[in-house]
């Protein structure tokens, strides 16, 4: 080692070793981090998409991190409580959220949510999306989503379409479209969407924009009649059925989608190491099983990526949310 002396004399060679000793310290770091357990907040109840991704990729992930990674739910207040816990706890990397379109572009856009989805946090991993798919009752006189539009503009405000409740996901799917088809439809709000679903399997609403995930074993029941999906692209499980775009309305793109964010200002050296297996995870076979049961997509963009998705996100739904007149 050069002497202290020596240091001084050199400039160069003080920064040199600086730079040296900085690289071994983040090596040290990255090699002791995790050395607690790992926390994925779910700002949902228990049991549903969210719940069940974060907890079958938290196992893996812990088995890679050598670490128990423990799911936590924190609903309420739409997802604004759990987020929120998350973008205000210490940011050292062991505690991450399952955020979702809901947490980080819509309820931001529609209400006082106290936090910004996008300089409180940062993503550490993109997991997946899940489409929807815009189903009719079979009983009804809808076999495309050009009858729908044709039927609309014929009688407009009395084509009716079920909803999970106001600004839900597949509410302002609704609404995206009839902006882009230029029709004006009849919005039925739920509590939820089983029973939205429920009524459409009755018959007493003709359509409804319906997660992927619960619409195909109906689908394939031939409980419902598949229309389009929301996705750019057409769906492994339903290859027969158009997107939304490819049947006129351009550009038109819906999706859940769910990623692993961590509090701004979290150590690079954690957001790496966590990034790195969490990437390894979602290759597994067990992962890739439990996604194609689920009906999603996995998302391969990069983290840099994903950032830019979700500000585009944001931007899109607070039109959306203007527009429908749901902002408070």
């Amino acid at each position: 080692m050069p002497t202290t002396r020596e240091l001084r004399r050199s400039p160069n060679l003080t920064r040199c070793v600086a730079a040296l000793l900085i690289a071994v310290g983040a090596q040290a770091a990255a090699q002791t981090f995790p050395s607690k357990p790992v926390t994925i907040v779910v700002p949902y109840p228990p049991g549903g998409t969210a719940d069940l991704l974060a907890r079958a990729v938290g196992v893996k992930l812990g088995e890679r991190l050598g670490q128990p990674v423990i799911v936590e739910n924190k609903a309420g207040a739409g997802t604004a409580i759990g987020t929120r816990y998350v973008a205000d706890v210490t940011p050292d990397g062991y505690t991450l959220l399952l955020g979702t379109v809901s947490s980080h572009a819509i309820n931001p856009a529609m209400t006082k949510v106290g936090y910004d989805p996008v300089r409180d946090f940062v993503p550490v991993a993109p997991l997946a999306s899940i489409p929807f798919v815009l189903v009719a009752n079979p009983a009804s006189p809808y076999n495309t989503l050009a009858d729908v539009i044709s039927a609309a503009q014929a009688a407009p405000g009395t084509i009716s379409y079920a909803s999970a409740g106001p600004g839900t996901s597949n509410h302002l799917a609704g609404e995206m479209f009839a902006t882009a088809a230029k029709v004006k439809l009849l919005h039925v709000p739920y509590r939820g969407s089983a029973p939205a679903l429920a009524d459409v399997l009755a018959g007493h609403v003709p359509i409804m924009f319906d997660l992927q995930s619960t619409s195909v074993p109906n689908i394939r029941q031939n409980k419902l009649k598949p229309l389009a999906v929301t996705s750019s692209h057409r769906s492994a499980l339903l290859p027969n059925v158009p997107t939304v775009a490819e049947s006129g309305l351009k550009d038109y793109e819906v999706s859940a989608w769910f990623a692993l964010f961590a509090p701004a200002k979290t150590p690079e050296v954690a957001q790496q190491r966590l990034g790195k297996e969490l990437s390894a995870v979602m290759q597994t076979p067990e992962i890739k099983q439990r996604l194609h049961d689920m009906g999603a997509d996995p998302d391969e963009r990069s983290n840099a990526q994903f950032k830019s998705y979700v500000q585009q996100e944001a931007r899109k739904y607070e039109v959306v949310i203007k527009t429908a007149g749901l902002s408070q």
